[in-house]
């Protein structure tokens, strides 16, 4: 069971020595961060930083890309959740288990308010 928020992100390069330059110095890359399993610590990520798909408060998601990087992160936009079969059925079964968490009456409800349609099935990761 696996699964990852896919990020595409923009980041800077900003030598502290004066004498050194880089060209380019910004950067655009993918970051594949690890979804926890659901009902484990961490596992509301989804639920606290997105919205429809979306980064909910982008200066924070920023931040926290930037701190997991080491390096400043200029832009961050959330691009899917991409899980296997079975970590999209457990995760499922979690925000079925847990509707109050996230203020909604069905699974299907919860993860769309969340995760959008950004959410991507693939047969390995």
């Amino acid at each position: 069971m696996q699964a990852a928020y896919v990020v595409r992100v923009r980041f800077r390069l900003a030598p502290t020595e004066g004498r050194v330059a880089v060209d380019p110095a910004t950067f655009e890359t993918t970051v594949f961060w690890s979804a926890p399993e659901p009902g484990s610590d961490g596992w509301l990520f989804f639920r606290d930083h997105c919205w429809h798909g979306e980064f909910n408060a982008p200066a924070h998601a920023r931040e926290l890309l930037s701190e997991a990087l080491g390096v400043p992160v200029e832009d961050a936009s959330f691009r899917e959740l991409r899980t296997d079969e079975a970590y999209r059925e457990a995760l499922q079964a979690a925000v079925g288990a847990n509707l109050d968490l996230f203020n909604a009456d069905s699974t299907s409800e919860a993860l769309s308010k969340y995760l959008g349609s950004s959410i991507h099935v693939v047969d390995e990761l």
